[in-house]
């Protein structure tokens, strides 16, 4: 039988993944680096500050290997939150500061060293695009819906009933969003509207807040015909998918679809 396949324009930008030109030659790098932050190690994430008054773009890239993560700093706020998911090793972690176009000058760089650290409490730190910390209205909401819940499946299953049962798809923000967006819980649940980031991020937010790991995840998706977010959550002793873009809008259409979805049927790119 041949499967409906939702074809949703689910246009997303990015804050992190492209890859910026640097120009300036780079400086040698830092080993205490006053605007990075260690003491997130033991969670899998560091810190950045960088309170330089500037109008310009500034980015953080964190490298590990071959696998490089580019974000876009938020240079208003004390100190944002970043993840080191890419296992246990050296990270070099790059402070960049934009000169014109696409191109950045590299302010500095530092190494940090991560040892073994649980995968699980990686997935629930707050981070930058996974903000629970500063999502005050999700984080007790969450709480209120799981409460008298005893096991993680059913909190997992009464967040994700409330998100696709309450959140619809942004048609008009997918046309018109730019190229720097961060979901803001909150803020989601105010409108009831958001991308396919907004879903991803606002499941994470809720859970990560209620000790369940999540990750949030981008790529591509045989549901749907573009760029893509979802999310992959620890329950049982393994990881997994769950969609609640895509299960919104089947059951806003009427259809049911199954609450675990298939690996094969999902292509990750990043994970944050």
């Amino acid at each position: 039988m041949r499967k409906w396949i939702l074809k949703l324009t689910l246009a997303m930008s990015l804050t992190a993944g492209i890859l910026p030109a640097v120009a300036a030659p780079a400086s040698a790098a830092s080993t205490n680096a006053e605007w990075l932050d260690t003491s997130y190690l033991s969670q899998g994430a560091i810190a950045v500050s960088y309170n330089v008054a500037t109008v310009k773009r500034v980015k953080v890239m964190i490298a590990k290997e071959s696998t490089v993560y580019t974000y876009d700093l938020n240079t208003s706020k004390k100190s944002e939150t970043f993840p080191l998911q890419s296992g246990a090793g050296s990270y070099q972690v790059t402070l960049l500061e934009n000169t014109s176009g696409t191109s950045y000058k590299k302010i500095d760089s530092s190494s940090v060293q991560l040892d073994n650290v649980s995968e699980n409490n990686v997935f629930l730190s707050s981070v930058q695009n996974v903000n629970w910390k500063d999502a005050k209205n999700a984080t007790a909401l969450a709480a209120k819906l799981t409460a008298g819940k005893k096991t993680d499946k059913e909190k997992v299953q009464a967040i994700y009933n409330y998100v696709v049962s309450n959140v619809k798809y942004d048609f008009d923000l997918a046309k018109t969003v730019g190229t720097v967006y961060l979901p803001s819980a909150d803020s989601t649940l105010v409108s009831k509207k958001g991308i396919c980031y907004d879903y991803a991020s606002l499941m994470g937010v809720m859970l990560r807040s209620q000790g369940i790991p999540t990750k949030l995840v981008m790529g591509s998706s045989t549901y749907v015909d573009v760029y893509h977010a979802w999310n992959e959550v620890y329950m049982d002793g393994k990881w997994v998918i769950v969609d609640t873009t895509v299960d919104a809008a089947y059951k806003q259409a009427g259809k049911t679809i199954s609450f675990a979805k298939e690996a094969g049927q999902y292509n990750a790119q990043k994970v944050y």
